[in-house]
């Protein structure tokens, strides 16, 4: 479905969890939409619109550097890395896969998708291959798929055994309606039926699950997934065209996704589009983030604090246990939190 450095303290509102921010800081601006993060080096890099590729250095702002992997003002809502390279995939059709090399930042199109449909909401690597999701083909068949390069070759799998549902789709909003764990690997989608799609990783079985998630119009659903082992996970989302909205967005699972219990339901704040477990906490705390606030929760998701009323951000990911890093609408910023 659808240049400038700058070191100002932003306005944080602050609310009940307000002794917990530190400090909340912009470490890059540009004319930018940034969906995708990862963390290498000390470093935030980052995909996004207008073929943009880049990084900016977490200590030193002032290191950064930013390339153009396409002449086409391409859109880039995903990313990841394996030990030498990152990879990410415009998201209209035909849909290239662009391997960049991590030192050089040399860059090469691996694969393309020409499906008209193709739309990839979500790539995530895990256990030495990637995992990229699709929005159906025309016939509905699912377009989940694995790749990894073997000496230079591009070497896929497709998990083509599962029918999407009429108007079922996924949300290409923060590179994080994928997660995994263990022995599974989760998949969330949305629009008029918002379900968990899980991928056995012994024996590659796939499943769909039914959740209590607000569902049946294409702007609804799950728009993100995380989850802390292979039991706890976390769903969170709603309706992007009525962000205060806040009935049924959130959800939790005990089971290892087969299961899902709506969580302060008329109780947070609205439309979520990126949820991340912190480090080590099992799920304990958690932190959200839509284009209208910053949540938190400290109790497994059962309740939400809004610590912060910043507008624009997309996206998330932990750098430590006090520091998260945020990207969104012509910004990357860095919270630290103290605890």
């Amino acid at each position: 479905m659808k240049k400038l450095i700058t070191t100002t303290f932003l306005t944080v509102s602050l609310f009940s969890f307000a002794q917990k921010i530190e400090s909340f800081e912009n470490i890059l601006t540009d004319q930018i939409s940034i969906r995708a993060l990862e963390l290498h080096d000390g470093k935030v890099w980052y995909s996004g619109t207008e073929s943009k590729f880049g990084f900016v250095d977490l200590k030193n702002p002032a290191n950064k550097k930013q390339i153009t992997l396409s002449e086409k003002k391409l859109q880039f809502r995903t990313l990841a890395q394996d030990q030498n390279s990152f990879y990410t995939i415009n998201i209209e059709s035909p849909a290239q896969f662009f391997k960049v090399d991590k030192k050089s930042l040399k860059y090469q199109v691996v694969y393309k998708d020409t499906a008209k449909t193709a739309f990839y909401d979500a790539l995530y690597f895990h256990k030495n291959k990637f995992f990229a999701f699709s929005d159906p083909s025309e016939d509905l068949n699912l377009k989940l798929m694995d790749f990894k390069m073997i000496k230079g070759k591009f070497m896929t799998k497709k998990y083509p055994h599962l029918k999407m549902k009429t108007g079922e789709a996924a949300f290409a909003s923060s590179n994080t309606n994928i997660s995994g764990g263990e022995n599974f690997i989760w998949v969330a989608t949305g629009g008029n039926s918002s379900r968990i799609l899980r991928l056995n990783l012994k024996n590659d079985k796939l499943e769909a699950f039914e959740t209590p998630f607000v569902q049946g119009i294409s702007s609804q659903g799950i728009y993100s997934i995380d989850f802390a082992g292979d039991k706890f996970g976390i769903a969170v989302g709603g309706d992007y065209t009525k962000q205060n909205e806040n009935i049924n967005n959130i959800a939790t699972s005990t089971d290892a996704g087969k299961t899902w219990q709506i969580q302060a339901s008329g109780n947070n704040v609205g439309y979520t589009t990126c949820v991340k477990i912190k480090p080590n906490s099992k799920g304990k705390e958690i932190i959200s983030v839509g284009d209208q606030h910053i949540s938190y929760s400290s109790d497994f998701g059962k309740t939400w604090k809004k610590i912060s009323d910043e507008k624009g951000f997309f996206v998330c990911k932990w750098v430590d246990q006090n520091t998260v890093v945020f990207a969104g609408k012509d910004k990357i910023s860095v919270m630290k939190l103290k605890f």
